[in-house]
């Protein structure tokens, strides 16, 4: 029988490893390597000179938001950019575009552009005056609003901010229109329709799919807590045939309830696996943001001076019962996916998983803890040791303002040197997974691992950040192959060998041709998922 579709001229990627060879594809999977490709090509063959260009497994995104995203893009995006007036046009361009809207909605702008990283009501004032305007900044941590908005939701002076958030004041007590985490959920923002939910998953899909991912992992589905519930999407395309990638959907666990939860959890699982979406992860929101001091740390945070502050962040989940519910979780079959940002946190999520293998043996649920600004040196080797994954955002591990600006100033200094330590984590053989976060940052898995090499965005000439943390290119390009596929347990995929499906990436040159702060010229050339052509520049 011949193959549907052959690949030869080039190197091929796989298990961190570059070899030269040939691999044929029939019926979606890969059935041939090496010499034995030859005696596959037919007449109705597809064969792809590489022509020196890079072949690897697909790209997978073990942390993102991809309906978000979508959604998102079709909003008033401000992101792209980091200019105050800019934000500010873009919001009456909107507004002027859409006069039949009634909330103006949002987001992506960055805290590096306003003073403290503190936006003010009175500007999206000067913009809107008789609509309420919700726009959440870049990380989803706060949300600027303007006055109508806090009218409509009650807001005043004497409003206490809720126990897992803050309402930003000036010198009266007055709020200045900022929300940081909790505070956001005040504001009752008209939910999405399912029509934007779906559009936004399809909108979503084709840019990750020219980005060369074939499958992620949504770390926000069926919310709550103030979230769209973005689940009908998913389930609409699985059902439908225009769910093209592989899914896996990390459940969200509601912080202000308990283990009562948990058969609903089940419940959840059985009904929202469906075709090409499967959802048996439950995502644990252990803490904030280190930028809006929130992330859970075990030093406290300085204030402006460089003052001790008696903030250590905060933990949304009760880290007394966490180990409890990750041990219910994990007896479930289900895998605990943990937004671990602050060491405090990390090392709750680590004790948590620490005691599910204690009560439940080491079972294969492939935790992972996503984030993982700063971990504590003691922290580090745990990760091999309980089989716990790093799920890494290496696209954060640069100097820029938010970093140099709005959190290396206000962070306990050994704390500071101890931000994103991937090196550490390889070396002391924790497995890693790579992940954007989208909409959060770019879900461009090559611009991420440019900055896992480099420690620098490409095209910034800044020193690296924390050098000795940097990954080598074929680790990085591991972590978002072969690794993510571990965490999203898809163990067909990840790797190009004989048997496995045939969900791949053909990249417009060979990076290891080039120079380390080259990679980020790399784009993707064409995407296959089941050997079908999803993608071509």
């Amino acid at each position: 029988m011949h193959a549907d579709l052959v690949f030869h001229g080039g190197p091929v990627f796989t298990s961190g490893e570059r070899h030269r060879t040939e691999v044929a594809v029939r019926d979606g999977r890969i059935v041939a390597l090496g010499d034995a490709v030859r005696a596959q090509v037919g007449p109705r063959t597809d064969v792809v000179d590489l022509g020196g260009r890079l072949l690897l497994p697909g790209f997978q995104d073990a942390h993102i938001h991809a309906v978000m995203g979508g959604v998102e893009l079709g909003l008033c995006d401000l992101t792209g950019t980091t200019d105050l007036d800019e934000y500010l046009r873009r919001v009456g361009a909107y507004a002027e575009a859409n006069p039949d809207v009634e909330w103006i909605v949002g987001g992506g702008w960055s805290m590096e552009s306003f003073e403290n990283g503190v936006p003010h009501r009175a500007l999206l004032d000067r913009i809107v005056k008789d609509r309420p305007v919700y726009l959440m900044n870049r990380d989803h941590h706060a949300a600027w609003v303007n006055s109508r908005a806090l009218e409509l939701a009650g807001i005043t002076g004497q409003t206490p901010d809720p126990a897992s958030g803050r309402i930003d004041r000036d010198a009266d007590g007055r709020p200045v229109g900022a929300l940081q985490e909790g505070a956001m959920d005040l504001v009752h923002v008209p939910l999405t329709t399912a029509e934007q939910r779906l559009a936004g998953l399809l909108r979503a899909q084709e840019l990750l799919h020219a980005l060369g991912i074939t499958a992620w992992q949504d770390a926000m589905v069926s919310a709550t807590n103030g979230y769209d519930d973005i689940s009908d999407a998913y389930l609409t395309a699985a059902r439908d045939g225009t769910l093209t990638a592989t899914v896996v959907g990390a459940l969200w666990w509601d912080r202000e309830r308990g283990a009562e939860q948990i058969p609903e959890l089940v419940a959840k699982r059985q009904g929202m696996t469906v075709g090409r979406l499967r959802c048996d992860s439950v995502k644990l929101m252990l803490d904030g943001i280190a930028e809006n001091f929130t992330a859970a740390m075990t030093e406290p945070y300085r204030d402006g001076c460089g003052c001790v502050t008696a903030n250590k962040g905060l933990s949304f989940i009760d880290p007394e019962r966490l180990p409890a519910y990750v041990t219910q979780l994990d007896a479930l079959g289900f895998q605990p996916h943990f937004h671990a940002l602050g060491d405090r946190a990390v090392r709750d999520a680590l004790n948590a998983v620490e005691a599910a293998r204690a009560a439940n043996g080491m079972r294969d649920t492939r935790p992972h803890l996503a984030h993982l600004q700063v971990v504590h040196p003691d922290d580090v080797p745990r990760f091999a040791e309980l089989g716990a994954i790093a799920n890494m955002q290496p696209y954060w591990a640069a100097h820029e303002p938010q970093m140099d600006e709005l959190t290396i100033p206000f962070l306990d200094p050994d704390l500071a040197r101890r931000q994103y330590p991937f090196g550490d984590l390889e070396r002391a053989g924790a497995r890693l997974a790579g992940g954007s976060d989208w909409p959060v940052s770019t879900p461009d898995p090559l611009q991420g691992i440019h900055v896992a090499v480099n420690r620098v965005h490409h095209g910034d000439d800044a020193d690296g950040f924390l050098p000795e943390q940097k990954l080598s290119l074929g680790t990085a390009l591991r972590a978002y192959t072969e690794g993510s596929a571990f965490a999203n347990h898809l163990d067909d995929t990840g790797r190009i060998a004989t048997g496995f499906r045939a969900d791949l990436a053909v990249l417009d040159r060979d990076p290891f041709d080039g120079r380390p702060e080259e990679i980020g010229d790399t784009k993707v050339a064409m995407t296959f998922i089941d050997g079908k052509r999803v993608y071509e520049s």
